[in-house]
């Protein structure tokens, strides 16, 4: 059985990790919240006190990181990956991070004899307790199959994009239209409440119209309900957000649309709604309408 370095255990890795042990694969974790790991430890994982140590030995190291910063110090750093990485070792990063550093990554892997995959995920913490996650992953198609059944004990789908970096850019696109999509359900509740339109009601016809959208079917309810427990952090989007409009621009792609969500998802963080379900960017326009969507004044 493979042996597996496991390295981020937030709100998506943790259960990533979780449905590799139930796999039967030998998992060594590491996080830089030292107690987070203990719940894999109960499970069978082995827990490790610096990314070195996850990844040495291992036949596959897994990255699930927040941002780029953090995933230069895993790899770059004191007590960094690359310095113990063996030929042959397989890096599967599923952070979003920028093209750029992917690329930049997996040029460092390849020259020390390893293979690297940039496999960003879709799908938010329900899928990843579930293992339904989707991967669009960017690298050697023959990598990929060596290690097929790692991805399938994560994830439902595997679509494989194209070379280092393709599953990068697949994933800042698609996030592009979450947040797009996810200010759009805000702006049509708002429209539709505010002149006495019931939220429930609504959201039923987003579902059934040619306005639905997963967003809708994920999100919907959770707005009625005023819940924004963290399935997806909106400090997360908003970094998604930054990543792909700093994409377009060195692209050329006029962006509009990512724009204005780039700007909805700062002005709720600004608000301090950063922890909470990216969800909450509706928060701003229950603010301007003077009411909740599911009902009630807004608090000032």
């Amino acid at each position: 059985m493979k042996q597996i370095g496991f390295i981020g255990l937030g709100t998506m890795g943790a259960p990533m990790a979780s449905n590799l042990l139930r796999s039967g694969f030998e998992v060594t974790v590491y996080n830089r919240t030292a107690s987070k790991s203990e719940p894999l430890r109960a499970e069978g994982a082995q827990v490790a006190a610096t990314p070195q140590d996850a990844a040495e030995g291992k036949d596959v190291i897994i990255t699930m990181i927040s941002n780029d910063d953090s995933i230069r110090e895993v790899f770059y750093g004191t007590g960094g990956i690359l310095a113990v990485l063996k030929p042959g070792t397989t890096v599967v990063d599923s952070s979003t991070i920028s093209p750029g550093l992917a690329k930049e990554i997996a040029a460092a892997v390849e020259e020390r004899g390893g293979n690297f995959l940039d496999a960003p995920v879709t799908g938010s913490k329900p899928a990843a307790i579930e293992g339904t996650l989707v991967f669009m992953v960017g690298g050697s198609a023959e990598v990929i199959d060596q290690h097929r059944d790692i991805f399938d004990s994560m994830g439902r789908l595997l679509l494989h994009m194209g070379g280092n970096g393709s599953g990068a850019v697949a994933k800042l696109a698609h996030n592009a239209m979450v947040g797009i999509h996810n200010v759009a359900l805000a702006e049509g509740f708002s429209i539709a409440v505010k002149s006495g339109v019931p939220a429930d009601k609504f959201l039923e016809l987003v579902k059934n119209g040619s306005a639905g959208s997963k967003q809708a079917e994920l999100k919907g309810q959770k707005i009625i309900d005023n819940d924004f427990s963290n399935q997806f952090s909106l400090a997360l989007m908003l970094k998604d957000l930054k990543l792909a409009s700093s994409l377009s621009d060195s692209t050329g792609v006029p962006s509009p649309m990512l724009g204005v969500a780039k700007s909805m998802f700062q002005a709720g963080f600004n608000h301090g709604y950063g922890d909470e379900d990216l969800s909450a960017v509706v928060k701003s326009y229950e603010e301007w309408i003077g009411q909740k969507i599911g009902g009630g004044a807004s608090k000032k």
